[in-house]
């Protein structure tokens, strides 16, 4: 007699496409399929890896990308950056615009000019109606303020992307940021440092959110959960993520992995038919 197969998990934010996978992606990848990881998305972090990604999911059905450029790498960016973008961006199996975002903390970019990209690229994905995969280190007060403007552009234009327009990847902010994103329709992805010892404020945050808002994540390679600290993060270990959620909110495993998962493919406009 057969086991029962594993609940469907989404892994909403992972880097399949860096070379630390280039000596066993496939392996990687049927490791993930065994803990029940139907669904991936892979972003971008600059243009050359939007197309790399995008020849990725073509080769991995469980596979989709985002398309964009980080704000650590938003020093390179040039007049043709944009309408690159919106090319690759209309790419089958493109459903989101990202990484894109503020990183104050390691400030590789001036910050104005991240602030230039970032605001160019919001108005790609309104264009495009597409949600956004958004990059946040020590610059909360400035992201908070850009997305609010952004969003109520997307309100006043009726656009169904108000709606659902996007994702706080791998929140370690602050309850108020997490209200404020929450007021504006954006979901929190959650990642492996949920699991961490020290990581009580954040722990803290999760238990109060509503499950409705939540995606996980691993952040792969980076960020491994506590179980697989140390090592190299892989899409399977997202499996550790929902454990702990479910424990902060004292509901099954299985209930996580169903909701989170609906969440993703609700974000992402991904239904069953599209992994065909």
């Amino acid at each position: 007699m057969s086991l029962p197969s594993p609940p469907a998990l989404v892994d909403s934010h992972c880097h399949l496409d860096f070379m630390n996978f280039d000596s066993d992606r496939l392996v990687v990848m049927d490791s993930a399929r065994q803990v029940g990881v139907s669904l991936l998305v892979n972003p971008a972090v600059d243009v050359e890896s939007s197309r790399k990604i995008i020849s990725l999911a073509h080769t991995i059905p469980e596979v989709f990308a985002a398309v964009g450029v980080h704000p650590n790498g938003a020093v390179n960016w040039d007049e043709q950056a944009l309408p690159n973008l919106e090319e690759l961006a209309k790419q089958p199996k493109v459903v989101a615009i990202g990484e894109i975002g503020l990183d104050y903390y390691r400030d590789y970019t001036p910050r104005p000019l991240q602030i230039r990209v970032l605001e160019q690229q919001l108005e790609l994905a309104a264009r495009l109606g597409l949600p956004v995969i958004l990059h946040n280190r020590e610059a909360s007060q400035d992201m908070i303020a850009i997305l609010h403007a952004w969003h109520t552009g997307l309100s006043a234009r009726v656009l169904p992307l108000a709606d659902r327009p996007g994702v706080l990847h791998s929140f370690t902010g602050d309850a108020s940021t997490a209200k404020r994103a929450g007021e504006m329709n954006f979901f929190i992805g959650i990642t492996g440092p949920v699991t961490y010892p020290n990581a009580n404020d954040l722990r803290r945050i999760v238990s109060q959110l509503p499950l409705e808002q939540l995606l996980i994540e691993t952040d792969a390679p980076f960020l491994a959960p506590q179980p697989r600290r140390g090592n190299r993060n892989e899409p399977a270990n997202v499996r550790f993520v929902a454990e702990k959620i479910a424990e902060l909110h004292q509901t099954s495993y299985a209930e996580i992995a169903k909701i989170t998962s609906t969440n993703a493919r609700l974000l992402f406009q991904i239904g069953e038919k599209s992994l065909a």
